[in-house]
């Protein structure tokens, strides 16, 4: 873990969540905002830009019609055959939806900022540490999860193997390299309860 001491930056807190697929962020964020914080989930973010017109528009120009299900809507899974193993394809849909999520996540945070209920913001991200977003986070924290449970997890709730498993892993900054950058570390292999004293925990050490 990191060891500086931690400032706060920003009007509220804002807590970046680590861990690898299957640790559980999305659980321990849900946690945080039964404690009164709120959270910026990345996925929704992007899910939501996917699907705007111009983004559409674009995906069309690039990969044709077939990219649209006959609600009009983006089909991810097509989208993902085509960008799966095409790192330009990843590449330059990245490009097109990154900068709409960044300003979506501004605007999000402005109105949170704002609001006094809100005791700090919680950046649930994938890949925070890869995307360079923990510089825009004052604290982070790693979940830590038994492998065996996140394969269980993942296995249920997306059908993954554990190749899949792995293969999704490597894609990622090592383990050991994610908790190292924390600041704290919440341990999501007990129960829900206790995953709330080790989430008030935070908040407390850093005063809100």
């Amino acid at each position: 873990m990191r060891g500086e001491p931690i400032t706060i930056r920003h009007p509220k807190p804002v807590i970046g969540l680590l861990g690898a697929p299957g640790s559980g962020k999305s659980t321990v964020a849900r946690v945080f905002a039964d404690l009164g914080c709120r959270i910026i989930d990345a996925d929704q973010l992007a899910h939501e830009a996917l699907q705007t017109e111009r983004v559409k528009a674009t995906l069309r120009s690039w990969w044709g019609d077939h990219v649209l299900n006959s609600q009009g809507q983006v089909d991810r899974k097509e989208v993902g055959k085509i960008v799966f193993n095409q790192a330009h394809e990843l590449h330059r849909l990245e490009q097109l939806i990154h900068p709409l999520v960044h300003q979506a996540r501004q605007a999000a945070r402005q109105r949170l900022f704002e609001s006094p209920p809100c005791r700090a913001v919680i950046e649930d991200c994938p890949l925070l540490l890869e995307t360079g977003l923990n510089h825009q986070c004052d604290v982070l924290v790693y979940v830590d999860c038994p492998e065996e449970t996140r394969f269980e997890r993942l296995s249920a709730t997306r059908g993954w193997d554990r190749a899949e498993m792995q293969r999704r892993e490597q894609k990622q900054l090592p383990l050991d390299i994610k908790r190292q950058s924390a600041d704290y570390v919440i341990s999501n292999g007990k129960a829900e309860d206790q995953l709330r004293e080790q989430a008030e925990h935070v908040l407390h050490q850093i005063g809100v």
